[in-house]
């Protein structure tokens, strides 16, 4: 196996798509952290992109949609970036999530969220449930952000340190979940 087909392919999910959203900072924060790593080729699907989503289900799936499920579909992991709105995620991110179904079956995804007191904690939970019934597996560790703080700068700070606890365990779940798919399919 080469070097590149050793990298774990991360899509790097920006849920935000608010005017004067703090998702693009968050992400662009974590992405100074994740790229300085030789493991991952990382490809950002920010919702912002994707104005051409629709709002309600079609009965058949519009070209944003099957673009969207494409970079799905080519990931063995996913980092989704979301901020907490009201205990919750974003809707544009769970109509997004809803888009893809097979795609997301025995793949990690791991979490940054970012909020006030909570860290987005609460939206991270209602997504890792989310994210079971699709048949993915979310990991234990996670990055939360406090938005009444700077966001810390460095690399010897607890967030900076969770994203590579984080991003370890990713890569490793998602090696272990990418060999198990190539040997047996994943049962649909």
């Amino acid at each position: 196996m080469t070097k590149a087909e050793e990298r774990l392919a991360v899509a790097v999910i920006v849920g935000s798509t608010r005017e004067g959203r703090v998702g693009g900072s968050v992400a662009e924060w974590f992405l100074e952290r994740a790229t300085q790593r030789d493991d991952l080729a990382l490809d950002v699907v920010d919702l912002v992109d994707y104005t051409d989503l629709p709002v309600r289900y079609p009965s058949a799936p519009t070209d944003a949609m099957r673009r969207f499920a494409r970079h799905v579909d080519r990931a063995d992991g996913f980092v989704v970036v979301t901020p907490e709105y009201n205990r919750s995620f974003p809707a544009v991110l769970k109509q997004a999530i809803d888009f893809a179904y097979d795609e997301w079956h025995g793949k990690p995804v791991g979490f940054v969220s970012y909020g006030y007191d909570s860290l987005g904690l609460y939206a991270v939970e209602q997504l890792r449930c989310v994210f079971t019934e699709l048949h993915a597996m979310s990991l234990r560790d996670g990055v939360g952000l406090n938005l009444v703080e700077e966001l810390p700068r460095g690399p010897e700070n607890r967030p900076s340190r969770a994203v590579a606890t984080m991003l370890d365990q990713l890569v490793w779940w998602g090696h272990a979940l990418r060999t198990a798919r190539a040997a047996h399919p994943y049962p649909s």
